[in-house]
């Protein structure tokens, strides 16, 4: 695959683009360009069309056409003061009492009354279309905008998602995604909290070093990883709807990792789409070209997305994605359950 891939500049440089200043690999830095409206391939797996063409069987449980991976990041389980502020505003505006109750008092009646702490509601959403998810917490001292919180505060909910089924896997901290001492200290706090091992990986930020972050994530016993992807925009990062095995940069050796990579995250979504209109077509274009391709199309909501008046349609946008690939027949499940139906698959790119 690394040659086949080396053979293609314009998906090399996808690969190899430095990223921004978070080390995070934007639409703009590696293969779009909106300044002149040009978003070329973004919204095509051109990679995963010629791996196809070549020869690549993808074989799905129980005969689906194509798989969903959802996935949440817990950024926050406590709403910063101007998250409150907005949801407040939006509760009376909406005529919400409610809303308002819930984001204005939770203080006063006690964190675990936090608006944020509402991973129950989103697997009681994921259930009803018989799907599952993957929640990837935090345990990372030091960021740049604020502390987050303390994992030992999420630790009894951590034990009800997994307890139901779901996954729960680490959200790297902002410095951790070029030190193996800090991953690996972050996954340890983490296991501890849980009381299990973890497999899966996202990087606050989506920062990711092609391809130091990929080796020191498997020196540290990770599974499988699924930061790549962009923070501006939607669509297939590297041309690929399908999980692969990454190589080192330079000699091509198979690290011993599955990359899951992100394909719309509902922050990207909603400032590329000036609408919830477009963005569900957006949505749907990147969900039929899975289907096109019996590819793994992976998103990403995070928790506060639930619960916030002022996102309200990201939530909305959410259930109507679940609904439609529930009617597809889709695979609706967690990073986890694909790692490790992808690996048992034994599946070889031509």
């Amino acid at each position: 695959m690394y040659e086949s891939i080396k053979q293609r500049p314009d998906i090399w440089d996808r690969f190899t683009s430095q990223g921004d200043e978070f080390k995070r690999y934007s639409c703009v830095d590696s293969y779009c360009d909106f300044k002149r409206h040009d978003i070329r391939n973004i919204l095509s797996p051109d990679v995963s069309r010629a791996f196809l063409e070549k020869g690549l069987k993808v074989a799905l449980p129980e005969d689906k056409r194509f798989g969903v991976c959802l996935t949440h990041d817990i950024d926050e389980i406590y709403p910063p003061l101007y998250h409150t502020l907005l949801s407040m505003f939006h509760s009376v505006k909406g005529a919400d009492l409610d809303q308002f109750k819930k984001h204005s008092l939770w203080r006063v009646n006690g964190k675990q009354h936090s608006p944020y702490i509402n991973f129950k509601e989103i697997m009681d959403i994921e259930e009803k279309f018989g799907a599952k998810s993957s929640f990837y917490f935090m345990t990372a001292e030091k960021d740049p905008v604020r502390f987050r919180y303390n994992i030992e505060d999420a630790g009894s909910y951590m034990g009800d998602i997994v307890d139901r089924g779901w996954e729960v896997g680490l959200h790297g901290g902002y410095y951790s995604y070029n030190s193996y001492e800090n991953i690996v200290k972050e996954k340890q706090q983490l296991e501890a909290t849980l009381g299990s091992s973890v497999i899966g990986f996202r990087n606050h930020y989506l920062r990711l070093k092609i391809s130091e972050s990929w080796e020191i994530l498997s020196k540290a016993g990770f599974k499988y990883d699924t930061t790549l992807g962009f923070n501006n925009a939607v669509g297939f990062r590297n041309g690929m709807c399908h999980p692969f095995r990454p190589c080192k940069v330079g000699n091509g050796e198979v690290l011993d990792i599955l990359e899951i990579p992100l394909n719309i995250m509902d922050v990207a979504l909603f400032e590329q789409a000036g609408s919830f209109r477009q963005a569900w077509d957006i949505s749907k274009q990147i969900l039929d070209t899975g289907e096109k391709y019996n590819g793994i199309i992976t998103l990403l909501w995070h928790n506060n997305s639930f619960s916030s008046p002022y996102l309200k349609e990201w939530k909305k946008l959410y259930v109507k994605i679940l609904d439609y690939c529930d009617q597809k027949n889709a695979w609706i499940t967690s990073c986890g359950d694909i790692y490790e139906w992808w690996s048992n698959a034994d599946i070889d790119y031509p």
